[in-house]
């Protein structure tokens, strides 16, 4: 293999000392135009490619920012693998897809892509690690060591202990997704989405348009700060229209579309079911859906069900889902915006973004709507 030429190789085909190579490289307009042209025409000729790492340790800055989430939706799924070469083709009956599968997109996955195509726009590269099914002690150590390889971090919520992340945030530039230690809320960059807001405007309409008073709310994990602004949300809209929330049954759903699927069987073995079962994600709703189908409980009929995220899989569920769709991708796209400008103006004040989301009403509350809005079928 040729050797791969060097700045050295560079300076002396153009003439000029090291020093002045690098200046050209980092900052062009110091050089002179003519030197510039010299230098240009000796790395086109030797074909040399400037050291990024090098570049990097002169700049202090690495042009990579990290991202750490708590999870990844596919790895709840993901079995062993094994590397190996078959050269054969397989003929395999595909039947159609059950309701159970797992939708092509779901909140991680779309949160990361909002970072990923943000990062190629802005030019910088991405690092990603997770802390699923790991001990807090070695997330701990893989945010510790991550920061010392990137320029700076996006967190999500739940990702790693507040001790850390307040260790983090006096030290180097940290965007949280979703929301920060409660204690010093208001001294980090925050990126979140209106979760209150959009579930009380849920449940207003509820109420308001499907003359719902039973309600019960299938929640996340207790210690997820999008589930505890839902929940803000949907007793909100009970409070607006005279009714309790404290009335409203709750149950620990925690996010997980098995775990609804459960409760749901359960409600039904004991004719418990509500008016509404308003869930606090859709991958719950998904659950429930699937219980009330299997035991032909008619939907929205008998019961309505609500999910929040928007996520894909809720636009060819039978029935459709009705969900408060959050801009997940530009959740991403936020977060990565709100550190390049951290990156810029270090000193700045924090930075707090909330982005809006919709309200998609659907036929698992309103029923047939190609029936009542032929107009739109048809287009």
């Amino acid at each position: 293999m040729a050797k791969k030429p060097t700045v050295y190789d560079v300076a002396r085909e153009a003439d000029v000392s090291i020093a002045t190579v690098s200046r050209a490289l980092r900052t062009p307009d110091s050089v002179r135009p003519r030197t510039r042209a010299a230098i240009s025409r000796a790395i086109e000729q030797l074909g040399y490619v400037p050291s990024g790492s090098a570049q990097s340790l002169a700049e202090r800055r690495t042009n990579t920012i990290g991202l750490f989430l708590p999870n990844i939706d596919e790895l709840e799924h993901m079995s062993n693998f094994e590397l190996e070469s078959r050269d054969e083709a397989r003929m395999v009956i595909d039947p159609p897809e059950s309701e159970q599968q797992r939708p092509d997109s779901l909140y991680f996955d779309e949160v990361l892509r909002g970072c990923e195509l943000e990062s190629w726009r802005q030019g910088l590269s991405l690092m990603v690690n997770i802390g699923f099914g790991r001990p807090q002690s070695d997330v701990s150590r893989l945010v510790g060591t991550m920061s010392g390889k990137v320029d700076g971090l996006i967190i999500l919520a739940r990702s790693a202990p507040k001790q850390v992340l307040e260790f983090l945030h006096q030290r180097m530039p940290l965007v949280m997704i979703a929301n920060a230690p409660s204690e010093h809320e208001e001294e980090f960059d925050v990126v979140r989405v209106s979760n209150r807001k959009g579930m009380s405007a849920l449940v207003t309409h509820l109420v308001e348009a499907h003359h719902v008073s039973r309600l019960a709310y299938m929640a996340g994990p207790d210690d997820s700060p999008d589930n505890h602004k839902r929940y803000e949300g949907f007793c909100e809209g009970m409070r607006k229209k005279g009714l309790n929330p404290g009335a409203a049954p709750i149950y620990r759903g925690q996010f997980s579309q098995q775990t609804a699927y459960a409760i749901t069987q359960g409600l039904i073995e004991q004719h418990a079911l509500p008016q509404a079962l308003v869930c606090a994600n859709d991958q719950m709703g998904l659950g429930a859906l699937h219980a009330l189908t299997e035991a032909q409980i008619c939907v929205p009929d008998t019961v309505i069900v609500t999910g929040f995220d928007g996520i894909q899989e809720t636009e060819t569920s039978r029935p459709r889902l009705t969900t408060v769709r959050q801009p997940m991708i530009d959740l991403g796209r936020a977060a990565v915006s709100t550190l390049v400008r951290r990156l810029g103006t270090p000193d700045g004040p924090p930075l707090s973004t909330e982005l809006p989301v919709s309200v998609l009403l659907r036929e698992s509350c309103e029923g047939n709507l190609a029936a009542r809005h032929p107009e739109s079928a048809q287009q």
